[in-house]
């Protein structure tokens, strides 16, 4: 009789039960994921009773796998993401979400107070801010955007301050190194910033290099800043990079805003108005 082979020997062993435990487990976190919009390893080691080394490991593994998305702590689903390709002309941006916009303008007007000076970018969310700054007094108002600059030098007593430089004819703001050179001479308490497009993973992006660069130079000069943006902006994503959420501390958006997004956002420790 021959000598049966080694091979057809391995070949019939059964899975152990702590790899199906670890299978089962990591389809149970995937889940969770999808549901509840983010896990934390503390809460998911006490959910599965088994160490917060074992769910590291797990969550490591499903990043790999494409199922989500490691994060400080925990985890976050994969978010798909739609790609902005270019920016609609002012006239088509200044008529979308135009109530929305309103209140959102609202909102970010009653964060500013009598004597500060702030930065309103050439975000169509900007302009809607003015009439609600008639009646401070003593406010210095900063922008690159022509519109937003009239408009407050005719409905507000401010001291307006018009960023010189190239004016871009898509934006109807001024644009380049010399509006650069001009926002690294001043420091202002806060900048209210509109976003053409975010996500959690790509934070601020925009389709334009020259507009991406002036907000960034915005950011460097202010001591607060304020995302102004409806729901349809969130993901979305430009294929240039302005910065990460966390560079501002709130955000402004509408009840379009899914709450997971919501939660996602807050767990950057940042604050969320929804109006």
């Amino acid at each position: 009789m021959g000598t049966p082979s080694k091979n057809t020997a391995k070949a019939s062993t059964p899975p152990s039960d702590a790899t199906l435990m670890t299978a089962q487990r990591r389809g149970q976190i995937t889940a969770l994921v999808r549901e509840e919009g983010a896990v934390r390893v503390t809460e998911l080691a006490k959910r599965f009773g088994v160490s917060e080394v074992t769910i590291r490991t797990d969550l490591d593994h499903l990043e790999r796998e494409g199922k989500l998305v490691r994060d400080r702590g925990g985890a976050l689903p994969v978010v798909m993401t739609r790609t902005v390709t270019a920016l609609p002309d002012l006239d088509h941006r200044m008529s979308l979400h135009i109530e929305v916009k309103r209140r959102i303008a609202a909102a970010a007007a009653r964060r500013i107070h009598a004597g500060q000076s702030l930065i309103l970018d050439a975000g169509t969310t900007a302009i809607e801010m003015i009439p609600h700054l008639a009646q401070l007094e003593g406010l210095t108002i900063v922008t690159n955007a022509l519109n937003v600059a009239l408009a407050a030098t005719a409905h507000t007593s401010a001291n307006v301050i018009l960023l010189g430089g190239t004016v871009g004819r898509d934006s109807g703001s001024t644009l380049g190194s010399r509006t650069e050179e001009m926002l690294k001479e001043l420091l202002v308490d806060h900048l209210f910033m509109g976003v053409q497009a975010m996500d959690l993973h790509h934070g601020v992006t925009d389709t334009n290099l020259d507009i991406a660069q002036i907000k960034r130079a915005m950011i460097r000069s202010a001591r607060r800043v304020t995302l102004l943006a409806d729901s349809s902006k969130w993901s979305t994503s430009g294929m240039v990079r302005v910065a990460p959420l966390t560079a501002a501390q709130v955000l402004i958006t509408d009840h379009g805003l899914p709450t997971t997004a919501r939660r996602e956002i807050e767990s950057l420790g940042m604050e969320v108005e929804v109006v």
